[in-house]
């Protein structure tokens, strides 16, 4: 079944393999583990427990790949959102190079779970960074040699104003850039529902149209949709930006904000070519980042501009094709073919939020942009810690994760308040 009309418009649902069609929840059932959410961190979770034979029930308030993790940009990027330096700075070297270093299984988890199931995802490799400050090409530097020297990371390199340039043949990057071809891109929701096939494959119940209402309980929990229930001793939180009130304790830990995408019409090879010679996906140092890549059929696909409300700008396509055009102005006559967006969220300090709130109840979210390689990962160290090997969970635990000043009812305007300097600051 190829059922696409309960999805959000996008060039990725134009583009995906079969959808499957799954049934609500409707009685009750019994489970070792319950997880809360369909995408990667909900499903990397369910698969891996799976294998390790767990009675898995996974409950989706929507559809499969229905929220950010069918909708985002599709890069998967080396480290976390923080330059290495600044791990270094905020957390000490050791704890700094554990990050690192689980940044890199988060890549690996990605390769080896597509190779392993051949998910057809349209993966690639190359990740770059570019700049638009001319001040930034020493920044540049610097980072790839603290990979390359203290890290022993060979993957990443440095390319200048005329590299990048050669590149991308934009107008506006000035600054220099690095090219890490341990990054990679893919088509984020053909990757997700090939590991909602392969969970399905390993014994996992899932549900869709079944929204958690609620859940009670200690050692035996009880957790409620509108229809039916599903009795178990261990929950999993993974609802991202999508949490809401669902549990109070931590929702002040992240920030839902909406960013956005277009594709173009499908470029002649040669236009392709000339606007991302080698088909890396890219991304600039704007605080609100513009981030691109080529589509298998070589459309531009392009990302750019949030907003922090419940609801996307009423044009999309205008929307983001301004600032596109900003990047790449000879492409003003091709038409734009899609437009669409998805909520993620973000930590004050843009590190991930991973963790376990009392007997049996789990959560990770607040990627804060890293979602494909992050949530993968949490997914996978989350199955190992309930199934009693928590060493890579731990980690996180040194990771402290402010809450937003005010909780959830005051985070929205001072959020917004610091997001305007930002953005006026990006434009200066």
């Amino acid at each position: 079944m190829n059922d696409k009309s309960e999805y959000p418009d996008s060039y990725y649902l134009h583009s995906a393999n079969i959808i499957t069609s799954r049934g609500q929840l409707t009685e009750t059932v019994d489970a070792d583990v319950c997880v809360i959410g369909g995408g990667f961190t909900g499903l990397l979770t369910a698969l891996n427990l799976a294998e390790k034979n767990y009675k898995v029930v996974l409950l989706e308030a929507h559809k499969i790949g229905w929220g950010a993790s069918g909708r985002n940009g599709g890069q998967v990027g080396s480290g976390h959102n923080k330059k290495i330096q600044d791990l270094e700075s905020d957390y000490g070297k050791d704890l700094a190079r554990r990050l690192w270093n689980l940044a890199e299984d988060a890549k690996g988890i990605v390769r080896d779970r597509i190779t392993q199931h051949k998910i057809d995802c349209d993966l690639s490799f190359g990740n770059m960074h570019v700049s638009d400050d001319i001040r930034d090409l020493k920044k540049h530097q610097e980072y790839v040699e603290k990979l390359n020297n203290d890290y022993n990371y060979d993957s990443i390199s440095y390319l200048d104003e005329e590299e990048v340039y050669e590149m991308f043949h934009s107008p506006l990057f000035k600054g220099g850039g690095s090219l890490d071809m341990g990054g990679m891109h893919l088509h984020p929701l053909n990757y997700l529902l090939g590991l909602a096939d392969a969970a399905e494959r390993a014994g996992v119940l899932i549900y869709e149209e079944s929204e958690v209402i609620n859940y009670k309980g200690q050692d035996k929990k009880v957790v409620n949709t509108k229809r039916g229930q599903v009795n178990t001793s261990t929950i999993v939180l993974a609802c991202n930006g999508y949490l809401e009130k669902l549990e109070k304790r931590i929702a002040g830990k992240i920030m839902p904000i909406n960013n956005f995408i277009l594709a173009t019409e499908p470029l002649d090879d040669g236009e392709a070519r000339y606007i991302n010679r080698d088909n890396v996906c890219a991304h600039d140092n704007k605080f609100h980042v513009h981030y691109f890549r080529m589509s298998q059929d070589n459309r531009l696909l392009f990302g750019g501009g949030e907003n922090y409300t419940t609801k996307f700008p009423s044009n999309l396509k205008s929307y983001v094709r301004k600032t596109m055009l900003d990047v790449f102005p000879k492409l003003e006559n091709k038409k734009i073919d899609f437009a669409w967006g998805g909520t993620i969220a973000v930590t004050v300090n843009r590190m991930p939020h991973i963790g376990k709130l009392d007997s049996g109840v789990y959560f990770s979210h607040g990627f804060s942009g890293h979602g494909i390689a992050m949530a993968s990962l949490a997914g996978t160290i989350m199955a190992e810690a309930i199934d009693g090997f928590s060493k890579r969970f731990d980690v996180f635990n040194e990771v402290k994760i402010h809450t937003y000043p005010g909780g959830t009812l005051l985070r929205w305007p001072g959020f917004y308040l610091g997001m305007l300097y930002y953005s006026l600051k990006d434009r200066l």
